[in-house]
């Protein structure tokens, strides 16, 4: 489908979704967000659903500012994904040791390695870049208190929620891993810190939601927030190749026979920022739940747990300022999913899948999310289809 528009107070909101079927308070977000003195565009992605202050699945071009709530807690959240030499064939009947193997190499939730990973004994790691990354560390907001230790030990661990790893076999019967995590607790009390920081400056006291503060361009804010953002980001990315590069090494090691080979790893962030050219203006382009899809770029966009993903590549639609949604997007809140299903629910729902099944992640059952076929009709200008995959295994943070 082509967007649809709807009238904002300065600009029109393009909706990629059906505005009759989006929920009263993630249209009136919307509406919060069109009055900011300095936006200058709103894109709104099939999966969209009401978040803190901005809605996720939303796609904010601004000029001169940024709004951290925009961009959410998970600073570079996102997706990586990489098609294996294996197929279905390979895989044993009976994947619990699998799904052991990758719980044991990757922690989980609020869980760490024991000693920091060292890149170097990662095979085929590139590293440059790395000691630069973490010498940027004493840079980082310096009124926030966390400690160096903690963040480098969750570096390559999954976060809580909806994050995953997943082995899936795609329509072709080949083996793939995917999974999806951000910046871990450091990104958590970076973002927290400069959203109490934003509300406090004076140009945001009339703002119609106190959650959309933004800092504006040549600021002692704006530049703190700028270091400490995309420091974050790149800790995300970091992140989500570490866990990779582990996930990699499961699957040599469990199957040694078949000398694993991988193809070149996708990798997006789907909450971010970026610096981007529109229609003549250098724009703050602020992606919350949503990935960047330029003509040609490759993109991932999840389903929920026992459903299935994609593997995308963007068509470069400048009305959607190169964008497209981030996966299929909830239906319901967590406390209504942990309401209305129960444990055997989830286990009807994910047949077939080696996962767990237990009350701890009733509230991600497919149920409590959007169908993500229809996620991916409703954005077929944005993007087109390159491979379909169902999971098999999923490991849930």
């Amino acid at each position: 489908m082509s967007y649809v528009e709807v009238p904002g107070a300065k600009v029109p909101i393009r909706m990629w979704a059906d505005p009759s079927t989006v929920e009263g308070g993630a249209m009136q977000q919307l509406q919060n967000v069109a009055t900011l003195p300095w936006i200058k565009g709103l894109a709104v992605m099939p999966d969209v659903h009401y978040g803190k202050g901005a809605t996720v699945g939303s796609v904010i071009a601004m000029q001169g500012a940024v709004c951290p709530a925009a961009v959410g807690v998970d600073i570079g959240c996102g997706m990586s994904a990489v098609k294996t030499s294996l197929t279905a064939d390979d895989l044993p009947g009976d994947l619990s040791r699998l799904r052991s193997k990758i719980e044991q190499a990757i922690p989980v939730g609020r869980g760490l390695h024991r000693e920091a990973v060292d890149p170097k004994r990662l095979y085929q790691f590139p590293t440059a870049g790395w000691d630069d990354f973490w010498s940027r560390f004493d840079g980082v907001a310096d009124a926030v208190k966390f400690r160096r230790e903690r963040a480098g030990q969750q570096m390559g661990t999954l976060g809580q929620g909806n994050h995953f790893a997943e082995v899936c076999i795609d329509m072709q019967g080949s083996v793939w891993l995917m999974l999806h995590s951000g910046s871990r607790n450091i990104g958590k009390e970076l973002a927290e810190y400069h959203i109490g920081e934003a509300q406090k400056l004076s140009h945001n006291k009339g703002l119609i939601d106190r959650d959309l503060a933004v800092f504006v361009s040549d600021t002692p804010q704006m530049a703190a927030y700028r270091n400490d953002l995309f420091w974050a980001q790149e800790y995300a990315k970091y992140n989500r190749a570490v866990m990779m590069a582990l996930f990699q090494e499961v699957l040599r090691r469990e199957f040694r026979k078949a000398r694993v080979a991988f193809e070149s790893v996708i990798s997006c962030h789907h909450n971010y920022v970026a610096e981007e050219r529109y229609e003549g203006m250098d724009l703050l382009v602020t992606r919350k739940g949503a990935i960047r899809a330029g003509s040609g770029e490759f993109g991932i966009i999840p389903g929920s747990m026992g459903t299935g993903s994609y593997i995308v590549k963007g068509l470069g639609n400048v009305a959607s300022f190169n964008s497209a949604s981030h996966g299929a997007g909830r239906k319901m809140s967590r406390s209504a999913a942990k309401r209305h299903f129960s444990t055997q629910d989830l286990e009807e729902r994910t047949r077939g899948v080696e996962c767990r099944k237990d009350s701890g992640v009733v509230d991600e059952i497919p149920g409590a999310y959007k169908p993500i076929e229809k996620v991916i009709e409703q954005q077929r200008d944005l993007v087109e289809v390159v491979a379909k995959l169902k999971q098999v295994v999923c490991v849930k943070g």
